[in-house]
């Protein structure tokens, strides 16, 4: 077994602003509709996940594009839908991303990313990060997509990692903050949205990733008391 310290993170919500990122993605073919359309899209995401385990994350991003817009009634014709695929390298990461995570790694913590996307597209992402992880699980490598459990099981067997050892950081309630709770990790959930869930259900809760590493170290210290 690893004696490495490890803190997972997910990506895009939590160092990426995703939101931003599809808003402006379908300002440029649909002007006007960004703001309104990011719900719609966020509501149909989860589905064609579910529905496509096996679906490159730059498919679902067509996919459920589609969706949107024909429950939307827009009128988009075919190469419009690769629009947040072409877009998604050039996403803008958080202002506070990157000193938290070197903070982190000063720390002498290591840095993972398990994410709901394909290898290209982090591949295409983590220059923007500018930020070498240790390792990173995405939804190719798991077979499926947040919430269900792949993506944490396969980072502990294929690392050796213990629980003990390991806190996951994130946005996402229903992707990372469930399952994670499920699986018994510890955990930090970032809630940038300021959203009503429970927030019990973490170990710490956050608004942004601001003294990220001193929080990641009391919840540690916590995890194992």
């Amino acid at each position: 077994m690893s004696e490495k310290r490890w803190v997972t993170f997910d990506c895009f919500g939590t160092l990426v602003d995703w939101r931003h990122g599809i808003a402006t993605g379908i300002e440029l073919v649909a002007p006007g509709k960004g703001r309104e359309l990011l719900d719609v899209y966020n509501r149909h995401e989860p589905q064609v996940q579910s529905e496509h385990p096996g679906m490159r994350y730059s498919d679902v991003l067509v996919e459920t594009l589609k969706r949107a817009a024909a429950e939307a009634k827009l009128d988009l014709v075919e190469d419009q839908f690769q629009v947040l695929r072409a877009a998604i390298p050039f996403w803008p990461v958080f202002p506070d991303t990157q000193q938290a995570l070197r903070e982190l790694q000063e720390a002498g913590w290591n840095l993972a990313l398990l994410t709901n996307c394909d290898r290209v597209v982090i591949g295409e992402t983590q220059r923007r990060l500018q930020i070498q992880f240790d390792a990173i699980v995405t939804a190719e490598d798991s077979g499926a997509y947040k919430p269900a459990h792949n993506h944490f099981e396969y980072f502990e067997k294929s690392l050796g990692v213990t629980r003990d050892r390991w806190v996951h950081v994130a946005q996402s309630y229903f992707h990372d903050m469930v399952p994670a709770g499920r699986l018994g990790i510890a955990r930090v959930w970032i809630n940038r949205l300021d959203e009503k869930d429970d927030p019990s259900i973490a170990h710490a809760v956050r608004r942004d990733l601001t003294d990220l590493a001193a929080t990641v170290n009391e919840v540690h210290e916590k995890f194992n008391g």
